[in-house]
């Protein structure tokens, strides 16, 4: 497809969904990303999803949301949970210690 084509379909496509110009066809691909990222791709499958050869472009486009940083620490606090849950049954089983 030639870039003056696409630019004619993609102006129609906009305009049909009703989108401002200020969208670009390019913010497209950083959406993208950025829902795959939070969806949990690694950085190798955002790579090959947008057909980066470096892992430096790739994460260009990946962007730290509010919601993907709350589901950070709730992981981590589940983690830090288990592992104090793990070391209080182990001190709880053997008060003597190894």
């Amino acid at each position: 497809m030639r870039r003056s084509n696409f630019r004619d379909d993609w102006v129609k496509a906009r305009k049909a969904a009703g989108v401002t110009a200020e969208l670009h066809f390019h913010d497209l691909r950083h959406t993208g990303n950025t829902l795959a990222s939070a969806a949990g791709a690694s950085t190798r499958e955002l790579m090959t999803r947008t057909g980066h050869s470096s892992s430096r472009a790739a994460l260009i486009y990946q962007y730290m949301t509010s919601d993907r940083d709350r589901a950070i620490a709730d992981r981590l606090g589940v983690m830090i949970r288990i592992l104090l849950g793990a070391v209080s049954d182990t001190s709880e089983k053997d008060p003597g210690g190894p």
